[in-house]
């Protein structure tokens, strides 16, 4: 594991409301539809990424294992310590002694998991009892840029 991902903790401040405008008209994500040159209601992005406030923290991603799940390098993940893991999520695991983010996936038999990167270089990593596995958190959004823009 080492190499492939570092991850920064950092608490969600839901005591700020930042209300940010919102167009009225969703936007297609195939063929175009006449504008809507208007904006309606405001949305708090708080109370969308954020279910559990005091379970719920921000981590920077670090590293390429994640890849082609679309978590890249620089990503923000906003983790609920509150929910439990199920097969196919997306979890912040402290694996070995180290933390890590991958999908996690139960066997059949329910005996042992893999901790799956979703970068054909990286091996899954078999969890089981000779293993220190804690689902630390599960991923609930990711946010990336689509431009390099410096603060």
């Amino acid at each position: 594991m080492k190499g492939d991902v570092r991850l920064t903790f950092h608490p969600a401040d839901t005591e700020t409301v930042l209300p940010i405008p919102l167009a009225q008209s969703s936007v297609r994500a195939g063929f175009p539809s006449p504008a809507q040159d208007y904006m309606g209601e405001e949305i708090d992005l708080n109370r969308v990424l954020v279910r559990h406030r005091e379970a719920t923290f921000y981590v920077r991603v670090s590293g390429d294992s994640m890849t082609d799940a679309g978590i890249l390098d620089g990503d923000l993940a906003v983790v609920d310590k509150e929910l439990q893991a199920q097969d196919g999520d997306f979890v912040i695991a402290f694996v070995d002694g180290e933390f890590t983010i991958k999908e996690f996936r139960m066997d059949s038999s329910g005996q042992f998991g893999w901790l799956v990167p979703w970068n054909p270089h990286y091996p899954k990593i078999r969890v089981d009892a000779s293993n220190q596995l804690i689902i630390w958190g599960v991923v609930t959004y990711v946010i990336h840029g689509l431009r390099n823009v410096e603060h």
